[in-house]
């Protein structure tokens, strides 16, 4: 299991919310000094499909959801602690059951 952030130091944080599925999903961009960028979020219960640009690694750092990347056969459970990647020009669906997941997308 790899070791999920708590803390970033020396970024650019954007305070205008990324707000997706009338508020279900909220994130903040952040960007780093490499030109690197991040989002902080949480999801709140639902089923939501993103799609993706660029190939993204998604970390839970609190909460618990389910995910299946478009053109996988199966869903996959991740909790605190975990991550899953997601190929550029692509998608996935993530559900919250209950509760709220908060996570972490970097953009690879």
């Amino acid at each position: 299991m790899e070791t999920i952030p708590t803390e970033f130091s020396g970024v650019r944080a954007v305070t205008k919310a990324n707000i997706y599925f009338d508020g279900r999903v909220v994130s903040h961009s952040l960007f780093f000094p490499d030109s690197s960028k991040k989002t902080l979020g949480i999801i709140y219960p639902g089923k939501f499909h993103f799609n993706t640009d660029q190939a993204e690694k998604m970390e839970i750092v609190a909460g618990q959801c389910e995910v299946i990347v478009d053109g996988e056969q199966s869903l996959s459970a991740y909790g605190q602690g975990q991550t899953f990647v997601v190929p550029g020009k692509s998608g996935f669906t993530i559900e919250v059951k209950s509760g709220i997941c908060e996570y972490i997308c970097s953009f690879l």
